[in-house]
């Protein structure tokens, strides 16, 4: 029997190296949580533990010096050390999925089971650092594309007119501040109007206070659940538990999984978020973003030569919030960042079109 070949002990050392910095990841995140999300994280770690074991017994006396992991996982533990956010996890979720061990014969099954399982592991974990701030993050990104992709039509739409670059300031600036009050209000309309609609589904205490007295032979307690998306069967089961122990029942036994809410997504009100905090999220991004392609005006820069600096910066900042939005989403942050632009894009050319074409009728 051959030994190892050279491309195979460099392949060992790479996985070796990668499994190592992995499980350097899940302990950093672990000591920015507590309780039970920072014991599946330190979980999680000792199984990258083991894998690391696997390449080091593979490897025997041929291990060599340590070596650094891929530049993904090295990224992933300076942010992991500084923020333990849920943009790692993302990040992390996404490193796990890209994870080769189903083709490498020198993996065992097990190994290759072990990081689908993991991929799902941190999807969990990342979900809920979704559900806790997607309804203020979705006013953040929201407002600040808003703002981009409104102003600098805007900008562009006036300044292809042929009016002078006063006139395009003073609309730049009216756009943004008109733009900034009208989403932060409409968010906090739709936000708290979102968080009222889900109070008035909730069940209620005087329900609660009921159930000593319903009538056990006709127990309409079972409307409640089959009302709520369980079948005749199982929600006579459900109300028969509830009914046969009254001590224990309160507000919480009246709910009932349904078929379009899943449990492991948090509480409604987390999802939906703040609405104050949604208002100003909105407000402060929209006008951040809408202040981007009134800058190069605000600077002295008048003409073509605005415009184009205003292109730049407003097309750096689409990339850059799409690039986010991909990586809170755990997908692909360069293809998001691009459609981002694009999206931009044409909507500054409709409104460059609509300006030259109104600028020369006036003309």
């Amino acid at each position: 029997m051959t030994g190892p070949t050279p491309a195979d002990l460099r392949r060992w050392r790479r996985h070796l190296a990668d499994e190592r910095a992995e499980a350097a990841v899940y302990r950093d995140l672990a000591r920015h949580r507590d309780g039970e999300e920072r014991e599946i994280l330190l979980a999680l770690a000792e199984a990258e533990g083991r894998h690391a074991a696997h390449w080091e017994q593979l490897l025997g006396d041929q291990v060599g010096e340590p070596r650094r992991g891929d530049i993904r996982f090295r990224i992933l533990a300076w942010l992991a050390r500084r923020f333990g956010s849920v943009f790692v996890l993302a990040l992390a979720q996404r490193a796990e999925a890209r994870a080769t061990y189903e083709a490498d014969l020198d993996a065992t099954p097990t190994m290759a089971a072990d990081e689908r399982i993991h991929e799902e592991v941190v999807r969990a974990l990342a979900t809920r650092g979704r559900n806790q701030l997607s309804g203020t993050f979705r006013a953040a990104v929201f407002g600040a594309n808003d703002g981009l992709v409104s102003n600098l039509a805007i900008v562009i739409g006036v300044a292809a007119a042929g009016v002078p670059t006063a006139t395009v300031l003073l609309t730049g600036l009216a756009g943004l501040l008109s733009g900034a009050l009208s989403m932060g209000a409409g968010e906090y309309i739709s936000v708290r109007s979102q968080r009222e609609l889900l109070a008035a589904s909730a069940p209620s205490a005087a329900a609660a206070a009921a159930l000593p007295h319903l009538d056990v032979s006709a127990n309409e307690l079972s409307l409640v659940y089959r009302a709520r998306g369980m079948s005749a069967d199982d929600a006579q089961r459900r109300a028969d538990e509830v009914l046969a122990d009254l001590e224990a029942a309160d507000v919480g036994a009246l709910h009932a999984p349904s078929p379009h809410h899943s449990r492991t997504a948090g509480e409604p009100h987390d999802v939906v978020g703040s609405a104050l905090g949604a208002a100003v999220s909105s407000f402060c991004f929209f006008g951040s973003g809408a202040a981007v392609p009134v800058l190069p005006f605000l600077l002295g820069l008048d003409g073509s030569v605005a415009l184009v600096v205003a292109v730049v910066a407003v097309g750096l900042a689409l990339l850059l919030t799409g690039a986010m939005v991909g990586l809170i989403s755990g997908g692909p942050p360069f293809s998001r960042a691009l459609r981002q632009l694009a999206v931009g894009a044409g909507a500054a050319l409709v409104t460059y079109g609509l300006g030259t074409v109104f600028g020369a009728t006036v003309g």
